[in-house]
């Protein structure tokens, strides 16, 4: 079924029309690490991003790389990531989600919906991470424990995010508290899980782990990666997501009478210019001419993905404007720079953007569906990232 819906302009009549709704809270926290150097265009940034003369820094990365074989896939380089990423890109292809995730994403979206409008509203951020929680458990296999428990304990331990920026007197007992929540999730989450596959195999990363060898300590590290990329980056786009629909008439039943091709392709619009990753960062191994730029040996480059992905060169113009024809027109990927690039492109990507499609899909049709409470925005500066809480849906009762 297609939009019967009239298209609005390619450009707005107004071209500083700026439809962002985090860009006056990024433009205050965005920073890049001390000493690197930020690269805003589209262009050089992508370069680098798929560069193999680059290597991952920042967010932690060298300490997780401490781990050496074990360490987490997200922070591998060369040909050890690129094995490992092989290994695990099954769980995330149009295959998996398709014949297994769809499974959980719809499933999960009903029962989330149906006790939504049992009570005649609800938290859009509580059941967003309630649906981001159940399909990562599954792909991640976080399957044999109580799955509400371990959603609030996978939260407890997130204050881990928050330790980057504190002071010392500060963050040393705040470490300690998240090592206890660390410990809880565990003891009741992961150690059951692995317990369980270590008695039979299943299709699932944990498997996959104790496959290569990983020791508890490593799977508890990869499991909590999971969270933070899988889980936590979910919510929070949908949310955004449905602010922008919820704000906007036209693109709202645009979205509803779409197929899946034309939803996903308003849901990557609106992440182009509200992504979650706000900044990427990469160490040159040798000076490398990149095309559009250059690097010198052990120079680190900070890549802006918010700067990249409204790059007039390469989105077109008005590129603050929520246009939902811009990649088709532009003749790109609809999410330009928002997973990343190269070989470190979020591997969940498609899996995100499947979840939230449908589960937008289903809120945006229950009956006398509004926006009661706007979100409140703020950042999470370890993950250089917006949050939003307390958007506060209402709609007809069953």
């Amino acid at each position: 079924m297609t939009s019967t819906v009239p298209v609005p302009p390619a450009c707005p009549i107004d071209p500083a029309r700026d439809d962002r709704k985090s860009a006056v809270l990024a433009a205050q926290r965005v920073h890049a690490d001390p000493g690197a150097r930020v690269v805003g265009t589209f262009a050089f940034g992508r370069e680098i991003l798929r560069s193999g003369s680059m290597l991952q820094a920042g967010a932690g990365s060298d300490q997780m790389k401490s781990a050496g074989q074990y360490a987490s896939v997200f922070f591998l380089d060369g040909e050890i990531h690129k094995r490992r990423r092989t290994a695990i890109a099954r769980y995330f292809t149009p295959k998996a989600i398709n014949t297994r995730h769809r499974l959980v994403m719809e499933k999960t979206s009903d029962e989330l919906l149906g006790k939504l409008q049992a009570a005649g509203g609800g938290n859009l951020d509580e059941l967003s991470y309630q649906l981001a929680v159940a399909v990562a458990a599954e792909i991640v296999g976080l399957t044999n424990s109580d799955q509400r428990a371990m959603a609030k304990r996978i939260q407890a331990t997130l204050l881990g995010t928050r330790l980057r920026g504190m002071h010392p007197a500060v963050r040393v007992p705040a470490q300690a508290v998240t090592a206890v929540h660390a410990l809880r999730f565990f003891r009741n989450d992961v150690r059951p899980a692995v317990k369980a596959r270590r008695a039979e195999r299943q299709d699932d990363v944990i498997s996959h782990l104790l496959d290569e060898g990983y020791p508890d300590k490593q799977i508890l590290i990869e499991c909590m990666t999971y969270a933070v990329a899988g889980m936590v980056t979910t919510r929070e786009f949908i949310v955004m997501a449905a602010w922008h629909l919820f704000d906007h008439a036209e693109l709202r039943a645009r979205f509803t009478a779409g197929d899946e091709a034309e939803q996903t392709t308003i849901l990557e619009e609106i992440l182009r210019l509200e992504p979650v990753a706000a900044m990427l960062h990469r160490r040159a191994t040798e000076d490398v001419e990149l095309g559009p730029g250059a690097a010198r040996r052990d120079e680190v480059l900070a890549v802006d993905i918010r700067a990249a992905n409204v790059d007039p060169e390469t989105v077109g113009e008005c590129p603050f404007a929520l246009d939902p024809d811009r990649a088709k027109r532009m003749r790109t990927v609809g999410t330009f720079m928002s997973f990343g690039d190269g070989s470190h492109r979020c591997p969940g990507a498609q899996v995100a953007m499947a979840e939230t499609r449908v589960f937008l899909d289903r809120l945006f049709r229950l009956p006398d569906l509004r926006l009661a409470q706007t979100p409140e925005m703020t950042w999470c500066d370890g993950l250089m990232s917006y949050e939003l809480r307390g958007a506060k849906v209402t709609c007809g009762k069953a």
